[in-house]
């Protein structure tokens, strides 16, 4: 269920980008903030387990930068 959600996320974002690039960035901001808060509380977990707790916030906010940045690159490859 986890995963579905990132992985619309992550769409909403790619597309998002490829229609109003500019526009895009603010969502991509807050998805990376609140994915980061996330982490950082995961991350307080004690010894290993502060790693892998932050693993999957910080692997989320990576994808969803490529997919917002993929939009953008698309967008910027078609014809005017």
């Amino acid at each position: 269920m986890v995963i579905a959600v990132i992985i619309v996320i992550v769409v909403v974002l790619a597309v998002l980008a490829f229609l109003l690039p500019r526009l895009s960035r603010h969502p991509e901001r807050a998805t990376k903030k609140t994915v980061g808060t996330a982490g950082n509380v995961a991350g307080k977990l004690p010894g290993p387990l502060g790693r892998w707790g932050r693993k999957p916030f910080d692997s989320t906010a990576k994808w969803a930068g490529k997919g917002a940045s993929a939009g953008r690159k698309g967008r910027g490859k078609t014809p005017a």
